[in-house]
């Protein structure tokens, strides 16, 4: 099998190199005999496809009309640990989809693990030229191609105009503003707080953590750096615990039927969320339409600055046989104006996922309704905080464990750190890893 292309390899970051040194990415290469050349024997060619992402149906419906060298057949999986869990099992019994969405966390460990397809031969090319870099670099790891990305997922501010205005509150602009929004709010209406905060959910930790300046992975020599636990994300912890125990922020969980009714009936000023945050408000709270905002999310300084909450990329499990015909569908459903119009426009939830492809963010504007944030270009906002993404963040190979581990700390967000850290040290070791001290 060829070795990547120069090119790539000079945009692929300081942790590519040492990931393939560390000789953690050794799954075999996709995509030789049998890889599934779309119509090559004059028959159509089927694809599964698995993803709990909105519009993912709608996509596939306009790309099986689109053509008819390709079928995709859809089935809608669940969202978070459960389908990742779904989709391991899959890949172990050896009856896993052709494509599947995935989060870009869970990238570098199922890629070391042997559970995906090389797509470097077929779709390097397409990430290289289509995607940022600092895209890239979540999707091109040990100078391979292993996804190809779908979207950005910048954290944002949603907050309540009319309960803003009522209490003569500015929109804040750094954490400290935010948590004195919060006692003002909250000392003249004591049913109302900043936002619910409990539960705990370990990717807005992250992502929080990540716009603060931490760097929760990296590599030292020839040997993986974990640094969860540091003094960056303690401040995000405390600052949050904080907020909890002094009842200015409600411990209802981030998300379910408790945040929802918080949320539509006024008992949340703001919700902390992501571009993608922006499509669930008209079907969440259709009641509340008008009287939420969109802001950039506070910051330690007041200067621009945001983290990742989240983001999904096109994956090829291990197995399929069809990774060239993969290629083409997912390269049409990352890249292509009428994937993007039928994802935001055909569905009773649009989807407001910002696309990694930047020449896509127009089209998504055009075709999107923002009449439920009247006055705001949804897609405009979310631009201009993608492009304030703080860099130099990576994921690392034992997130998923991670992650596991922090869910069951529930709204300890300092205890969430700490157990995270020693996951994260314990499991690195375990799989045989070296760990830098």
């Amino acid at each position: 099998m060829p070795m990547s292309r120069t090119s790539r390899t000079r945009t692929a970051t300081a942790l590519t190199a040492a990931v393939a040194s560390l000789a953690l990415l050794t799954t075999a290469c996709g995509g030789g005999e049998g890889s599934g050349a779309a119509g090559s024997d004059g028959e159509p060619v089927t694809l599964t496809y698995w993803s709990a992402t909105n519009g993912a149906k709608e996509t596939v419906e306009a790309f099986n009309k689109s053509q008819d060298r390709i079928k995709v057949k859809f089935s809608l999986v669940p969202s978070g640990p459960e389908g990742v869990t779904k989709l391991s099992n899959a890949v172990k019994g050896g009856n896993a989809p052709d494509v599947a969405t995935m989060d870009y966390s869970q990238l570098p460990e199922y890629a070391s693990e042997g559970n995906l397809e090389d797509l470097t031969e077929v779709a390097g090319d397409t990430v290289d030229e289509k995607f940022p870099g600092n895209i890239k670099s979540l999707v091109n790891l040990g100078g391979r191609t292993w996804a190809v990305p779908f979207d950005v997922t910048p954290i944002e501010l949603f907050y309540r105009k009319d309960i803003f205005k009522k209490h003569d509150v500015d929109v804040p602009k750094t954490w400290d503003e935010y948590r004195a929004a919060a006692e003002k709010i909250h000392k003249a209406d004591p049913d109302v707080t900043i936002t619910n905060f409990g539960g705990g959910d370990p990717a807005l930790l992250a992502g929080l953590s990540w716009q603060a300046g931490a760097r929760w992975y990296g590599t030292k020599g020839q040997a993986w750096k974990v640094d969860i636990d540091d003094p960056n994300s303690r401040k995000v912890g405390a600052y949050w615990d904080g907020l909890l125990k002094d009842g200015l922020a409600s411990k209802t969980p981030l998300w379910g039927e408790g945040e929802a009714k918080e949320r539509a009936t006024g008992k949340v000023a703001t919700v902390v969320g992501a571009a993608w945050s922006a499509g669930n408000f008209p079907t969440g709270y259709p009641d509340s339409k008008g009287k939420w905002g969109i802001a950039p999310i506070p910051t330690w300084d007041g200067k621009p600055a945001t983290g990742m909450y989240g983001g999904t990329s096109f994956i090829v499990p291990k197995g399929s046989e069809k990774t060239e015909a993969a290629a083409e569908f997912i390269e049409w459903a990352a890249t292509s104006p009428a994937a993007m119009k039928a994802r935001i426009t055909s569905q009773k939830t649009p989807s407001t996922a910002l696309p990694a492809n930047e020449e896509l963010r127009k089209v998504a504007a055009d075709a999107y309704d923002g009449s439920y944030f009247p006055g705001q270009d949804v897609y405009g906002i979310a631009g201009e905080a993608a492009d304030s993404i703080v860099p130099g963040w990576t994921w690392g190979p034992v997130h998923a464990k991670v992650t596991s581990a922090q869910l069951a700390t529930g709204a300890d967000h300092t205890k969430a750190l700490r157990e995270g850290q020693k996951t994260a040290e314990k499991v690195i070791v375990e799989r045989g890893l070296k760990l830098a001290k």
